[in-house]
């Protein structure tokens, strides 16, 4: 059931984002008096149970004059500040719903109120260069993660209890994509990884009282302080720097990997029997006579070969007689380079 309640959360943003842009577009067209006007939206969800399910249905009445063409996300920020808050009974009185009856339309309406909060908790994450509108996504499923564990039994008000699951989200959103290679992997780097930037007085590296500051004040080793702090400080690099790059900066991982592949020994050994080959092979030809050297040069080494026929024409003999002086010229070869 409480799928319906993510789907329709993860729709409203991208919905109001085309939603208002049509809207005004259509108004400016065909009314002259769009203030006294509403526009409702309808977004129908039904249970994955195979029964006839719980239809939650959002309507969402917002004066048309109030309706700017806006980007996607602009426009989202917009219609969440709309919706109104609740107050603290109204609150108490959707949770008690929820959470005694299991009611999706108290659900629904605790998030909706709720939305604004997680905008401007995302704001203050927009240093670590993650898009703002997927910092909000993550927001918002820790408020729903909240939102069905939250007790009203406990006097505490929803936005109390929800701010460290909509943290939560977020903070593990941005240690997955802050960079390729996840920096923080446990507990105490988690802590360092949150809190390091702003404890330190400069742009430079620690200095060892602060480490032992901010050591002490998170309950960390110092090693993990300056290990996290030189993570924070590397930047992500290429494992294969390619082929088109500068050589001066074609600095990358893979060139520093042994390639088992190749030998260096069997390169140079090949490279030097080749040379003595064709010195061979030069002393050898010559040896032959001219007109020998001509038929294994047309024969043998030319790209264009040349055949018997030819080669009879132009000597004006038998083309078997071009086959005899062919195969005493290669035996002669053979012989001098053995």
């Amino acid at each position: 059931m409480w799928s319906q309640i993510f789907a329709y959360v993860f729709t409203f943003s991208l919905f109001f984002g085309i939603y208002n842009a049509l809207v005004v577009k259509k108004l400016s067209k065909k009314q002259s008096n769009p203030s006294n006007l509403i526009c409702t939206s309808h977004l129908n969800h039904f249970s994955n149970d195979g029964n006839t399910g719980v239809k939650i249905v959002m309507q969402n009445m917002l004066p048309c004059s109030q309706v700017v063409a806006v980007s996607s996300a602009d426009a989202y920020l917009q219609s969440v500040s709309r919706i109104p808050m609740l107050t603290a009974q109204e609150e108490h009185t959707l949770a008690n719903r929820l959470y005694h009856q299991g009611d999706l339309s108290a659900a629904r309406q605790l998030i909706m109120s709720h939305l604004r909060f997680v905008a401007h908790i995302a704001k203050g994450y927009a240093g670590y260069g993650l898009p703002q509108a997927d910092l909000v996504q993550e927001g918002n499923i820790g408020l729903m993660k909240a939102v069905k564990r939250y007790n009203p039994d406990f006097g505490v008000r929803l936005v109390s209890f929800a701010v460290h699951w909509i943290k939560a989200e977020i903070h593990e959103f941005i240690l997955k994509n802050w960079r390729i290679v996840k920096v923080a992997t446990t507990k105490a780097q988690r802590k360092l990884f949150f809190n390091l930037r702003k404890s330190k007085h400069g742009t430079g590296w620690c200095s060892p009282e602060e480490v032992r500051i901010l050591s002490k004040e998170l309950g960390v080793p110092e090693s993990t302080v300056h290990e996290m702090e030189s993570r924070m400080a590397s930047q992500d690099l290429a494992f294969d720097s390619g082929d088109d790059e500068d050589e001066r900066q074609a600095f990358s991982p893979s060139l520093f990997l042994e390639d088992k592949n190749s030998n260096h020994a069997d390169k140079f050994e090949s490279a030097n029997w080749q040379q003595q080959s064709e010195s061979k092979l030069t002393e050898a030809l010559g040896l032959l006579d001219s007109r020998s050297q001509h038929i294994i040069q047309t024969r043998w080494l030319n790209e264009e070969k040349a055949t018997l026929h030819d080669l009879a024409a132009k000597y004006a003999v038998s083309a078997e007689r071009v086959r005899q002086i062919e195969k005493n010229a290669l035996n002669k070869l053979k012989k001098a380079m053995i």
